[in-house]
């Protein structure tokens, strides 16, 4: 199963207080890697340095928790699961169907 996973910095501290944390988070984020069983697509970061985006695939949903989990002091995270649109779209169109139906 794919997802996109997105984060944002907390930054809820002083600038102090966020330089420090960002450090702390770029010293955790050196000694990380992906879980065995998580294949990354695509991992970005904003241009705005606020956070970033990823699209990984993994036949076990656990391991999609994984990097929030250890991470979450620092973003906040959103893990949507998706299919590829070329799946989607007959979905949609059957439930088109299936509305059209009902009279």
């Amino acid at each position: 199963m794919k997802f996109v996973v997105t984060w944002t910095a907390r930054g809820s501290g002083s600038g102090a207080e966020n330089e420090q944390a960002v450090k702390r988070a770029l010293e955790v984020y050196s000694k990380w890697s992906p879980p065995s069983g998580v294949t990354f697509h695509q991992f970005l970061t904003r241009v705005d340095a606020n956070g970033g985006f990823a699209v990984v695939e993994t036949e076990d949903p656990k391991l999609a928790a994984e990097g929030p989990a250890k991470f979450s002091p620092w973003f906040e995270f959103t893990v949507v699961p998706v299919i590829d649109v070329t799946e989607g779209v007959p979905i949609l169109n059957e439930a088109v169907q299936f509305r059209d139906a009902i009279t």
